[in-house]
């Protein structure tokens, strides 16, 4: 699933290209996508202007003339900038001509994305409302994730990928933002000290920076808005490294599964008394 290094990286490529532009048609081959895709969309959208292009978590936000389409990318998705007279392929489901002569293509082969049209505040978005901060932001530092954590009895990763506490930080990040900050994947979030904590949200902000630096992480199906894979998974410390020596003390990286999810660890490098 494209975490939020790969939806960020998404969302560079393909603003440049859409800024400033008007919709012309919208083409849906198929709206069975996570939500299905409301046929209104292809009468709202056209003479829209793309005003900007943003993000919050995962969710890809066209703000336009009138109201913001909301893209997710789901398990499988990406959006490609192309010529419009480049044929689509079987699972290219929805696209926007623009008057530049280009499309946005959207292919999602495990159809679990979505495309919303709103047109209230999108603050106020079901989906989005409740989010917490953005970690990249100033609004998410020590204070937050020591205070967000609090009275939790769930494991500091299940924690930090709650959407509530912070947004983006998927399975990958958390395995290897907790690796950097020196924190066991088993403590119990509400256990963790401010130092801690102050570790930990240092290292999220670096994991994702570092991700997005390197293009994000291609293991299955991403790739970047011009068809590109990223290399951050070339330079994991834990995770998908079972029984693989550390890079920084040659313990084996042990492998558990937390909340049905995947969870890699050093277990010298992050002690659970640590």
């Amino acid at each position: 699933m494209p975490e939020l290094p790969e939806v960020e990286i998404t969302r560079r490529g393909i603003a440049a290209h859409l800024t400033g532009q008007h919709i012309n048609a919208v083409t849906v081959r198929n709206a069975a996508l996570r939500w299905p895709i409301a046929p209104e969309i292809s009468s709202s959208l056209p003479g829209q202007q793309i005003q900007s292009v943003t993000r919050r978590a995962k969710y890809l936000l066209l703000n336009c003339s009138t109201g913001t389409l909301i893209i997710h990318l789901g398990m499988s998705g990406s959006l490609r900038v192309l010529s419009v007279d480049l044929p689509p392929q079987v699972h290219d489901h929805f696209e926007l001509q623009l008057t530049n002569g280009n499309i946005l293509r959207l292919r999602d082969p495990r159809r679990f994305g979505a495309v919303l049209w709103w047109q209230e505040d999108i603050s106020q978005h079901p989906l989005l409302k409740r989010l917490g901060p953005e970690p990249l932001s100033d609004y998410f530092n020590t204070d937050v994730l020591f205070h967000g954590t609090r009275k939790r009895g769930i494991s500091i990763k299940q924690a930090v990928m709650n959407q509530h506490i912070v947004v983006g930080v998927g399975n990958i990040y958390a395995n290897e933002a907790l690796f950097q900050a020196g924190v066991s994947p088993l403590c119990a979030a509400g256990q963790l000290d401010r130092q801690q904590c102050n570790r930990l949200a240092d290292a999220i902000k670096l994991t994702l920076t570092s991700a997005i630096t390197a293009g994000g992480s291609s293991l299955r199906d991403f790739t970047d808005s011009a068809g590109r894979p990223g290399y951050f998974q070339q330079y994991y410390q834990v995770y998908a490294r079972t029984n693989q020596p550390c890079l920084r003390c040659g313990a084996g990286i042990q492998k558990i599964v937390q909340g049905q999810r995947a969870t890699y660890f050093c277990p010298e490098c992050q002690p659970q008394s640590g």
